[in-house]
């Protein structure tokens, strides 16, 4: 009996290890399942609605991006992120109207933040020591004739501004004034003849620095025009003045046909994040949603053994995609304002005319001086719509003689409205009106837009409750740049035409599914 129970013990002690390396493997297993389980993906866009043109940079764990922001004033709206997915609007960097602004390039050197642009036929610069602002006033650079200015710093200190059309221009050391003139450094790479593209536009430059190499990534194609025509390319070289080698990856991004929800597809730069890993941002239109303008988009990027990099294979701007992974990052994407801050909020911008004196805020609701007669003469205040199906609304208080609503407004010629006076609700279409219909509501009252997939509605209402919609409704799919030129979207806002004030209050932007 004595010998069966040592047996078994040397048995049972044999065992022991080997159970215990099984326990070792299976919490491994599991580990990993949960790994994967726990894996976070995001979807694209990163930013919904007209944020075209994006440049962003890393400034240790912080990440901060601003866009195009063409006639919209204030312009330069700079984000903050910590996670590259959610984005915080914290300043714009102008208010000063010089113009429509296009692709920015927003870098950090020596401690500041610089931010240089194309607006008004030249090109200018801002500064601040935190991208909080205060910016500085725009400098111009006396920079005729380029457009799209992407800041280089070489590995000496010295600064140049890549520009389109190939060329690059040495900066002062300041960077707020070019040394010399602009020379040619690089030619493009030509995309295939048969390819179906708006034009070659080599433009929209921007510099990445690493392992030697000086990497240029540039959009081609045209921004607009046909769904496969805009692209982003890469080059590099050894000296910034080049000679540049085309990456045998080209096209890094594009539209390959039609059939694809993320239609032109370009204008990218490159960023790595804290854990080494590489990102590029760019936009692209939604397939048949050009009205929503170029949303920001991005896609990981590998490195290959031979120093290029690329989309990994097989991953597609449509997919869900395994998210950085980063510290969360706060959000501050809200479109919806009940007026009660007092002040103008980062998701309001004039059309052309920044004018605050038109704008006071009392007992919790925003009083509206009109200007003007129409369109043509005084400017909506209005938010950058993101969604295919949403609805906006407001509440009023008009004053007579003024005329005032909610309107859906890409430029003074293609704009829609809901309008109230004392006496009328009215609907427009390109200032033409459709139909009116009496106000038995007095002054005050509800408004609100329907967009649903570009098929527009408007309603009216006395208690925000109730509502009655106007019978015509508008088909708004051909409110975009390839019909009306400009760049621009769609954007929902509220505006007053004649003498006198409008009382706005609640603000509502709701999205639909």
């Amino acid at each position: 009996m004595k010998k069966l129970k040592s047996t078994s013990v040397l048995i049972i002690i044999f065992l022991i290890p080997l159970v215990l390396l099984n326990c070792k493997n299976k919490t491994k297993d599991q580990t990993n399942t949960e790994k994967e389980t726990q894996e976070v993906t995001y979807s694209n866009p990163i930013l919904g609605g007209d944020y075209a043109d994006p440049s962003i940079v890393r400034v240790g764990a912080d990440y901060y991006m601003t866009h195009s922001s063409f006639n919209y004033y204030p312009g330069l709206l700079i984000w903050h992120s910590t996670d590259l997915i959610h984005w915080e609007r914290i300043s714009y960097a102008i208010t000063k109207n010089i113009g429509s602004v296009w692709a920015p390039d927003i870098v950090y050197v020596n401690d500041k933040y610089y931010i240089y642009f194309p607006a008004g036929g030249t090109n200018w610069v801002v500064y601040a020591d935190s991208p909080k602002g205060p910016w500085s006033e725009p400098v111009d650079l006396k920079l005729n004739g380029y457009i799209d200015p992407g800041h280089l710093l070489d590995d000496k200190g010295n600064r140049y501004l890549y520009l389109s059309k190939g060329y690059i221009v040495k900066l002062t050391a300041d960077g707020l004034a070019i040394a010399e003139a602009p020379v040619s450094n690089y030619e493009g790479w030509q995309f295939p003849k048969e390819w179906i593209t708006e034009c070659f536009c080599l433009e929209s430059p921007k510099s990445t620095v690493k392992d030697g190499y000086y990497y240029m990534t540039t959009a081609e194609g045209g921004t607009a025009g046909p769904a496969t025509a805009h692209m982003a390319v890469s080059a590099r070289s050894k000296s910034p003045y080049g000679p540049f080698e085309n990456s045998p990856y080209n096209p890094i991004v594009h539209t390959e046909n039609r059939s694809e929800r993320w239609w032109n597809q370009g204008h990218g730069t490159l960023v790595d994040d804290v854990n080494g890993d590489w990102w590029i941002v760019y936009h692209g239109y939604e397939k048949h949603f050009q009205t929503l303008g170029r949303q920001t988009l991005m896609l990981p990027i590998e490195w290959t053994e031979d120093g290029w990099f690329k989309v990994p294979d097989g991953v597609n701007a449509a997919d869900q995609i395994v998210a950085p992974n980063l510290k969360p990052s706060s959000t501050s994407y809200e479109l919806s304002d009940n007026f009660d801050n007092e002040t103008l909020n980062f998701q309001w911008q004039f059309y052309k005319d920044y004018n605050t004196d038109r704008i006071d805020f009392k007992d919790g609701a925003m009083v509206f001086k009109a200007k003007g007669k129409s369109f043509e003469d005084s400017f909506p205040l209005a938010v950058n719509s993101s969604d295919k199906k949403y609805e906006v609304q407001i509440e009023y208080t008009v004053d007579k003689g003024v005329e005032a609503g909610l309107c859906l407004y890409y430029n003074e010629v293609a704009n829609m409205h809901i309008s109230v006076t004392k006496d009328k609700f009215t609907v427009y279409n390109r200032q033409r009106k459709k139909i009116s219909e009496a106000n038995t509501f007095g002054n005050h009252g509800f408004l609100r837009i329907l967009n649903d997939e570009n098929e527009v509605s408007f309603y009216y209402s006395a208690n925000g409750k109730d509502w009655k919609r106007l019978e015509r409704s508008i088909e708004a799919s051909g409110f975009n740049h390839n019909s009306f030129g400009e760049f621009l979207n769609l954007r929902a806002g509220v505006f007053a035409f004649g003498e006198g004030k409008v009382v706005f209050d609640n603000f509502i932007y709701k999205a639909l599914k």
